[in-house]
């Protein structure tokens, strides 16, 4: 019989239902949203589908276990106790981090530092050594300790997922791709209608948008620290590949991304052609203040300058109001999903939201202001 796992992937706080319906939609089941992370479960197979699908969630971790641990003595015996040599070989590193809330274990170095010892002694005791040589492939270990419960985690991806493999570099403050993806999500968009971002910097927005529409798996372009793995069979990698490119389709769609300055332009198109979707997104020098856009129907999702770092509060208030300007001009077909951290956004622009969603940029609290 197949081996359940427990997932647990962790998301910005505001995503965790769009993370949520993306699990379900793979077919896995026991979808539970907590406070920044979604749990599921899952067999082997799952693993590589995860990593290559999820477009909201920041990583996936295999979970091992869970157990109350209020002193180091718990901490130890607990770690100590769970199956590691089924997961870690006798080569393989395994560095710990983790952190530690509301517990009377809160010092992370500390608890760092038993949780490693802990796994190396099982492990040694599995392998006979002394010492584990830690020469082989990752097995990064990652642990919580909340309320004075522990739960100890393996992270099956590496670098988070939000590296999608397309973003060489980026322009300052660039927005995150699990974010710009789930604006796009939360716009209701599927392909149908123009998408139009005219604060684009290095196209992340409609790059992501492109992906979407073409129903393209984000993590097909990277690797994962898993696919080193040794008791994960290296099929299962090729099955969910396969898997995610027979869901793939081709269609006319109307992506479009403007931005004043020509290198992020430039540095846009470059980013477009590594993730393979220049072929339906398109990008030109242009000014949001005097956007338009021809058509009765459509939408723009956006994230422009939050005056917060790039450039100054009274600027961005500038920008705010000529782009309100620009917007009162378009159809009532049009909606427009903008993302700032401005709190005198909707007083600038010159009207009220429909709704708003609280999101966080990184640790910015940003509200997504729509107009439908």
């Amino acid at each position: 019989m197949e081996t359940t796992f427990t997932y647990a992937v962790p998301t910005l706080f505001g995503l965790e239902g769009l993370a949520a319906d993306e699990l379900r939609r793979l077919g896995l089941p026991r979808v539970q949203a907590e406070n920044g992370r979604v749990l599921c479960q899952g067999g082997a197979a799952d693993l590589p589908r995860l990593n290559l699908n999820l477009r909201t969630g920041e990583r996936v971790l295999l979970v091992l276990g869970s157990f109350p641990a209020d002193t180091f003595d718990a901490l130890f015996e607990g770690v100590r106790a769970l199956p590691w040599e089924q997961f870690i070989p006798d080569s393989g590193q395994f560095p710990v981090k983790g952190h530690c809330l509301n517990s009377a274990l809160h010092a992370v170095p500390a608890c760092q530092a038993i949780v490693k010892k802990a796994v190396a002694s099982r492990l040694g005791q599995a392998y006979g050594r002394t010492t584990m040589p830690e020469t082989g492939a990752l097995y990064q270990i990652q642990f919580s300790i909340m309320k004075d419960v522990a739960t100890l985690m393996l992270d099956t991806s590496g670098p988070g997922l939000h590296k999608r493999g397309y973003r060489a570099q980026g322009v300052a403050a660039p927005l995150r791709e699990t974010l710009a993806a789930a604006m796009v999500l939360l716009s209701r968009y599927r392909g149908r209608d123009p998408l139009c971002d005219p604060f684009c910097g290095s196209g992340t927005i409609p790059i992501e948008a492109a992906l979407i529409a073409k129903n393209r798996a984000p993590g097909l372009n990277r690797s994962f620290s898993a696919q080193k793995w040794a008791f994960l069979d290296k099929k299962y990698w090729l099955q969910a590949a396969d898997e995610a490119m027979d869901k793939e389709f081709d269609g006319d769609y109307e992506i479009w991304g403007g931005d004043l300055d020509p290198q992020a332009v430039q540095l846009a198109r470059h980013n477009a052609s590594l993730a393979e979707v220049d072929d339906v997104v398109r990008f030109d020098v242009d000014d949001a203040r005097s956007f338009h856009w021809g058509g009765q129907y459509g939408r723009v999702v956006t994230n422009p300058p939050y005056g917060e770092r790039i450039m100054e509060r009274k600027e961005a208030e500038e920008l705010y109001r000529a782009f309100g300007r620009a917007w009162a001009k378009f159809p009532p077909g049009w909606r427009l999903y903008l993302l700032s951290s401005h709190t005198e956004f909707e007083r600038t622009f010159g009207r009220p939201a429909g709704k708003k969603r609280k999101l966080y940029n990184g640790m910015l609290k940003c509200d997504l202001f729509m107009y439908p």
